[in-house]
């Protein structure tokens, strides 16, 4: 207790930027539970309360720390004195590195008196640093929730069947290379995730484990799986996908309860007919059909590298020295060449909706792509892997070039791309080469030519327009430099419609830039075509102007009386020795540099419209879009046959990045809770060539019984990006200019057969609450909101769910005559069947999304996050005094 105390008024580097804890006694410490791994110091926290109120802490039943704490080793001492702990959870992964990647934690071992705490049923170890099992867990008499998932562990313990009573296991993410005979011992457990580790075999006793109902061995090195899994009556889930299987046993046919078995990615040839027939079984991504190649022929020849096929619902792959070909639901494709990675790494992969606080668009920058996220950050690889992604082809290629820019953990920065076009698709592929993953994105920038500048001096000239030159003498630089030249080109009709003067115009737009901050030993000559219609014939000088630009392009300076100017036929000729932009304009008008940047301001915007439509079947669903004005009349064409609605709005400008809000008024309402909604209004980003769509269900507090709602969904400006010019920034931001575009809703009387059956049509269901406060709830509401979308699909939903054909079936047959009765049927069933399963949620995203709902899952996952977002955010702010969460997901299942 001494050691203790002095390590309390401890103040060492391990604490700074920490929150102190003289006030935390009564704001942590509630009821049973003690929540502290959200906490910086949460050890310290706990060893100041383990002092202070030490009777009610040896009470606590639920207890969480982080193991990316300093203290923890000192804090382990203590917790065996907890004797009424039920939960324990001692997780890593709660700080991040400079790449964005969890960090595990420093956990290697407990103490042997852990064994003591006989009621503990909960303890997640996960992200730490185990090799392995500390022995003392296998004392545990109580245990039934075990997590060691990403850690190092590479076998189990011989005695590990000891643990009788535990239901539930996951070590997924570690380096196991076989099992103890033992696990066969376990004949309580219903779940076993043993993914992504280094299995080559399973032992004949894992057939013993009679109430397993979800066995998942995907990521490992199986070669074949035993027979004796045709055993495992209770089986729902079989995961085998990215293994090395070459056979399977026939038998696994005969399971009765299996609704899902994913064999893809192996090395099957062929499958056993039972096997094949059964329509839950998937198995893209093997060389079924195809020969065995012939000993006698020459290995390099008849080497093929495996390809991976990913299904919507997968989100990582393992590659390993022999390299693969991976190619992803969202046309994604990756190759890793033999040898890219010496060790086998499991990659995690994310398609992400751009967010503009880190998504840095450039001037004239258009982004063609959602965000594609590779994890682990930062890995390296021993050759370049190649990534190929598609993208929406831009509206000016002859200005423009096509990019994959990527995060490089300070900075965005632009790889070196080939686009070319599916011949059969017509799709554009972007395709670049690296050696680290991180964040990638496709975008559109303004063709970009740079040269190597020696002492010697050499010629730089555009090839957008090689009218366009730079040239640096001998003697420039001491040391090579790089620079890069851009070149937008204006017509003169850009000009006259945005000064309203037909005496105005201009030359293309010049940008120059270099790697270094000096500037040129001695002056570098630009050369610019003269403005349209200009000729060194009919030059009048004292209208010729050469503005020089910020590198934000928010001031334009006349510097022609600071330059020499010299001209030919055709040409401006002048000299510099700073780089940035440059422009030449011909005009009567005087404070030429205002024209300049209000219309180098025009010149990023786009002109839009807004469009709500409501769809015909179900004008609840309302769609809302910012079109590009060229685009308004091929989308209204397209969605005709199914969303009636008013004609487009007016037309408005935005800026590529611009942040706009859409809120339903005058008696229409959404959902307050959705994520993308901020202070009862939608949030959209306007990029030019993404969709900017969003359909969501209104409801209205108006009694519809008896009359229509006529409502409105209004649109108003919100944040504009970071490079936008300073003054029209401000203007925006105005109370005059908030306000874009109206347009009206209806929502039509109810009909009087929606009287009586009520909201849940007839059926009576307890209040539910899937998931825990941690991971976010889905409740009764939620899937009543779920249930009105499902529709036709509900069927092959309820069996990627897990049910039956015989229950599917029998839902069908006793609401033969209502569709909606039998969608709710399904769904709360299944619900109540699941509610104590911490995975529930998860596998209901999963399910959606092979039956081809991305759009229903999508919503559900935006609620999950949410709900994340919300009880990280209280307990920060409550400091744990209204703590209501259930403990950790798996306790859940006892």
């Amino acid at each position: 207790m001494q050691k203790m105390a002095e390590l309390l008024g401890l103040r060492d580097e391990c604490e700074e930027g920490t929150v102190g804890a003289p006030a935390l006694a009564g704001s942590c410490l509630a009821d049973n539970r003690l929540n502290l791994d959200v906490y910086l110091d949460g050890c310290r926290r706990f060893l100041q309360l383990f002092k202070e109120q030490h009777r009610e802490v040896v009470q606590v039943e639920f207890l969480r720390l982080s193991s990316n704490d300093c203290l923890l080793d000192t804090t382990l001492g203590s917790l065996p004195h907890l004797k009424h702990l039920k939960s324990l959870v001692l997780k890593g992964g709660l700080a991040r590195d400079e790449f964005g990647s969890y960090q595990h934690g420093s956990l290697t071992s407990l103490p042997p008196d852990f064994g003591n705490l006989r009621c503990l049923t909960h303890l997640d170890l996960s992200f730490n640093r185990l090799s392995t099992l500390p022995s003392c867990i296998l004392h545990l008499p109580s245990l039934r929730v075990l997590l060691v998932s990403h850690n190092s562990l590479v076998t189990l313990p011989e005695d590990f069947g000891s643990l009788s009573k535990l239901t539930f296991f996951s070590a997924m993410k570690n380096q196991l290379k076989d099992l103890p005979q033992s696990i066969g011992e376990l004949s309580l457990l219903q779940d076993l995730d043993l993914s992504e580790n280094a299995l080559e075999l399973l032992p004949e006793e894992v057939g013993n484990l009679h109430n397993c109902t979800e066995l998942d061995l995907s990521g490992n090195r199986l070669l074949s799986i035993p027979e004796s899994l045709a055993n495992l009556k209770s089986l729902r889930w079989l995961h085998l996908h990215s293994n090395l299987l070459v056979t399977v046993p026939a038998s696994l046919a005969s399971l009765p309860n299996l609704s899902r078995l994913d064999l893809q990615n192996n090395c099957l040839r062929a499958i056993p007919a039972e096997i094949q027939a059964l329509p839950f079984v998937h198995v893209r991504g093997n060389p079924l059909g195809e020969t065995e190649p012939s000993p006698q022929a020459d290995k390099s020849s008849t080497r093929r590298l495996k390809r991976l096929f990913l299904a919507s619902g997968e989100g990582s792959f393992t590659v390993a020295s022999e390299g693969c070909r991976v190619v992803l639901a969202c046309g994604i494709h990756f190759y890793f060449p033999p040898g890219a990675a010496s060790d086998p790494v499991r990659i995690h992969f994310r398609s992400l909706t751009p967010d503009p606080q880190w998504v840095k668009l450039r001037h004239h920058d258009v982004l063609l792509s959602r965000v594609l996220e590779l994890q682990p950050h930062g890995v390296q690889f021993q050759q370049e892997v190649h990534i190929w992604m598609p993208y929406i082809s831009p509206q000016t290629p002859h200005k423009h070039e096509v990019v994959v820019r990527t995060f490089s953990g300070q900075s965005w920065n632009d790889l070196k791309t080939r686009v070319k076009q599916k011949r059969k698709s017509k799709k554009c592929v972007a395709h670049c080469c690296v050696l680290h993953f991180s964040w990638f994105l496709v975008v559109s920038r303004l063709v970009q030519n740079e040269c190597k500048v020696p002492a010697e001096g050499t010629l730089l000239f555009s090839s957008v327009d090689p009218n366009i030159k730079v040239i640096f003498p001998p003697g420039v630089t001491k040391e090579p430099r790089s620079v890069k030249l851009q070149v937008l080109p204006v017509s003169a009709e850009e000009i006259q419609e945005i000064t309203a003067n037909a005496g105005c115009r201009a030359s293309p737009l010049l940008y120059l830039s270099q790697d270094s901050t000096v500037d040129f030993l001695k002056p570098v000559r630009i050369q610019l075509p003269l403005p349209p219609g200009v000729t060194g014939l009919n030059l009048d000088r004292s209208r010729l102007h050469i503005l020089h630009g910020d590198l934000e392009g928010q001031t334009w300076n006349d510097i022609t009386s600071e330059v020499v100017l010299e001209f030919t036929h055709l040409y401006a000729v002048f000299e510099v020795t700073h780089f940035s932009w440059y422009w030449l304009w011909y005009t009567t008008k005087t404070y030429i540099g205002g024209i300049a940047k209000k219309v180098y301001e025009r010149l990023r915007l786009y002109q839009v419209n807004f469009i709500a439509l409501q769809r015909k079947r179900d004008p609840e669903q309302v769609l809302l879009q910012c079109v590009p004005k060229h685009k308004v009349d091929p989308v209204l064409r397209k969605l005709q046959d199914r969303y009636r609605g008013p004609e487009p709005s007016d037309m408005v400008e935005m800026f590529e990045g611009e942040q706009f809000f859409a809120a339903f008024e005058r008696g229409i309402s959404i959902d307050m809770d959705r994520p993308d909604c901020v202070d009862g209004r939608l949030s959209f980003v306007f990029y030019s060539h993404l969709k900017n769509m969003k359909e969501i269900y209104v409801t209205s507090p108006v009694d519809r019984k008896g009359q229509a709602v006529k409502g409105q969904v209004s649109f108003y400006r919100g944040a504009v990006p970071e490079s936008i010019p300073e003054d029209a920034s401000r203007r925006r931001k105005g109370p005059d200019s908030l306000w874009l575009a109206t347009l009206p809703i209806k929502l039509p009387q109810l009909k009087a057969r929606d009287e009586n059956p009520g909201p849940l049509y007839g059926f009576s269901f307890p209040p539910l609450n899937l998931g825990n406060a941690e991971t976010g709830y889905l409740t009764q509401a939620n899937l009543l909101s779920i249930a009105r979308r499902v529709g036709a699909d509900w069927q092959s939903i309820g069996l990627n769910l897990g049910l039956t054909y015989q229950q599917i079936e029998r839902i069908g047959y006793n609401n033969r005559e209502d569709l909606n009765k039998q969608i709710l049927d399904m769904l709360f069933s299944w619900a109540q069947q699941n509610s104590e399963d911490p995975d529930c949620v998860s596998k209901l995203i999963t399910a959606l999304k092979e039956s081809g709902r991305q759009d229903i899952a999508d919503e559900v996952e935006a609620i999950i996050e949410l709900g994340r977002q919300k009880y990280s955010e209280s307990i920060r702010r409550l400091g744990l005094e209204q703590e209501s969460s259930t403990e950790d997901s798996a306790i859940a299942m006892m």
